[in-house]
């Protein structure tokens, strides 16, 4: 079997990006961010793009090809060769698509970690950590059950609540519920109060997600949620502003790090931070770090970060997103990202800059966090 990548001193970085869920483009867009800024003298890429059906090729190694333009974004196409991994070896294996025996199976140099960019279902759910974790291959951010619990609305508060911590009123419905006790289901939600918001509990970059004022709207929101996701979260309003902590894991098992806050102002009274705000109308959104919040709250909000991070046993890096109430002082956990955005305008890696940490900086750390821990129970 030949071997199609050549050997080097440097680190080998299997940069794991596209994939099945509605996130694609945005995931292609924190690769173009991720490629753009790696340190190439530490590092050697090899980008590897995940199809919309699922299948993985290598792809060219330049950026430009995978930014997110005025909302829409690059799409990894199939091509006449895809990549294998082999369990329990860390191998990666390069055939044809189509078996012709034109192509004869290459494998690919070794791989010394995997840098998931995938972001929402077949990629932050815990299902790529737990390929990765058969292939005995080391990888960048949380494992298995936290990212699968993290990327499931609905548990992480259950988990969070568990532990005490302020997560507010919300309303799980099952795909069974839903069909069996469609009247209930909504007088269950009617109770939370209004205004209401009704989201995947499976999904990010506010995908599928309503705002509800009106108890008529309810069971529609209901519906277009259901169309991303069969699972859905309906939360009762949390009064304060959007607040976010980025979390750093720590080295050699000390206590994760956190950076200053980060804040999200959303023109206009009728908005809410959904899809078009974050990726589209920018001009419809204010990002501020460090946030204009009184020093105690800031701790408060920091340690309820590295609790939940800890509590949710994260790794390598988490977002934990916040609302704070000027007012009473009150701050409630909206939820927590696993792989937060991460292009260099992210709000993650912008709230590490503001502490001094650069965005190839952070890449760098992110890795060598990842290469010190090993693959299996821990």
């Amino acid at each position: 079997m030949e071997e199609s990548v050549q050997t080097s001193a440097k680190t080998r970085v299997l940069l794991l990006f596209g994939g099945r869920s509605g996130e694609h483009p945005i995931s292609c867009a924190t690769a173009a961010g991720v490629l753009s800024a790696i340190d190439r003298e530490k590092f050697e890429v090899v980008p590897v793009g995940i199809t919309l059906d699922g299948r993985w090729l290598r792809v060219p190694d330049d950026p430009e090809l995978y930014r997110l333009e005025g909302g829409t974004g690059a799409t990894i196409e199939p091509g006449p060769h895809e990549l294998a991994l082999t369990p329990g070896t860390g191998r990666v294996i390069e055939i044809e698509s189509v078996a012709t025996g034109e192509f004869p199976p290459t494998e690919l140099a070794k791989i010394d970690v995997v840098f998931p960019l995938l972001h929402g279902p077949y990629g932050e759910d815990g299902t790529l950590q737990g390929m990765l974790e058969m292939a005995n291959l080391k990888y960048v951010g949380c494992g298995v059950s936290a990212s699968a619990v993290s990327m499931a609305k609905h548990l992480t508060k259950t988990v969070l609540a568990g532990r005490g911590l302020p997560v507010g009123q919300w309303k799980f419905i099952s795909p069974r519920e839903w069909v069996e006790d469609r009247e209930g289901v909504l007088g269950q939600c009617e109770a939370l109060g209004l205004p209401l918001f009704v989201k995947p509990s499976r999904a990010g970059s506010s995908l599928g997600i309503s705002k509800v004022e009106d108890f008529a709207q309810l069971g529609e929101a209901i519906d277009f949620a259901r169309r991303y996701d069969p699972r859905v979260i309906v939360e009762a309003m949390a009064e304060g502003r959007e607040v976010e902590c980025a979390v750093l894991g720590g080295r050699n098992g000390s206590e994760p790090r956190v950076a200053p806050l980060g804040e999200i102002s959303v023109v206009g009274d009728d908005k809410f931070y959904d899809y078009e705000t974050k990726y589209v109308a920018h001009d419809a959104v204010k990002l501020s770090c460090p946030a204009n919040i009184a020093p105690e709250a800031v701790d408060r909000i920091q340690e309820a970060a590295i609790d939940a991070f800890e509590t949710l046993e994260c790794e390598g890096l988490a977002r934990v997103d916040f609302f704070y109430n000027d007012a009473n002082g009150q701050i409630t956990i909206n939820e927590v990202n696993t792989l937060p955005g991460f292009t260099p305008f992210s709000m993650y890696p912008v709230m590490w800059e503001t502490a001094g940490l650069a965005y190839r900086d952070l890449v760098t750390e992110l890795i060598e966090l990842a290469l010190e821990r090993p693959v299996g129970l821990r």
